[in-house]
């Protein structure tokens, strides 16, 4: 009976004690997130709406990031998006074309480990995604760098808006050498298909791109995530 009562005792403490984590987690979201990313849908459905926005949607996280990458970049945040979220917000004429206006571009706050980690456990919660995304939309299947680039590049044009390499590539949309670390490959695969099924302003052009190059695509960007980029 007294081994019962324990048992019982424990097992109210761990189940409080996942509540509480669970809640304090939710809390530090909406703490240290809920000022700048939408934590709740649904997706902006107005060009004015879109363009107030200051970051990305959250509130489907869970079917988009890697958890590792979360907890990871969370600590260490580095820019992602080489002229910020809205790039046309922090850009300046310059001699010879546009520049981008660095004073403007906001640097995202850094949490502490313990944070980092309870915030990617709220983060994956988070599955509210505004179109169906399918398990296995990714194939695996591998592609060298060479005959990557040129379908990402001279096939389809995506180096216009992002870099694949430091340094290399267009400024107005987020570079794409590290995408795999930080985005599931279906969710990839789902994007590049139809970027308005899931933002209905995205300014990600859908370029109706086959699937087998959609294909292609995300394992140019696995591969490109494998690469070693200082």
């Amino acid at each position: 009976m007294r081994n019962y009562i324990r048992l019982s005792i424990l097992i109210a403490i761990g189940a409080f004690s996942s509540v509480t984590i669970a809640a304090n987690s939710s809390a530090l979201l909406k703490d240290r997130c809920a000022s700048c990313h939408k934590l709740e849908g649904p997706v902006a459905q107005t060009a004015e709406e879109a363009w107030q926005q200051k970051a990305p949607d959250l509130f489907y996280a869970g079917v988009k990031y890697k958890r590792k990458w979360l907890s990871s970049w969370l600590v260490k945040p580095t820019r992602i998006r080489p002229a910020g979220y809205l790039y046309f917000n922090h850009i300046k004429p310059g001699k010879e074309m546009d520049e981008i206006d660095q004073s403007t571009l906001p640097k995202h706050p850094a949490l502490t480990a313990s944070e980092a980690e309870m915030a990617s456990d709220a983060l994956m919660k988070l599955t509210n995604a505004p179109t169906d995304l399918k398990k296995g939309e990714f194939s695996g299947k591998s592609i060298s760098i060479s005959f990557g680039e040129m379908t990402f590049d001279k096939f389809n044009g995506c180096m216009a808006c992002h870099q694949i390499e430091p340094g290399y590539g267009g400024l107005s949309g987020p570079e794409v050498y590290t995408a795999a670390n930080r985005l599931q490959e279906d969710y990839l695969v789902s994007f590049i298909r139809s970027p308005q099924a899931w933002n209905p302003k995205s300014l990600m052009p859908n370029r109706h791109v086959k699937e087998a190059n959609i294909q292609k695509l995300v394992a140019y960007l696995v591969a490109l995530s494998k690469e070693e980029w200082k």
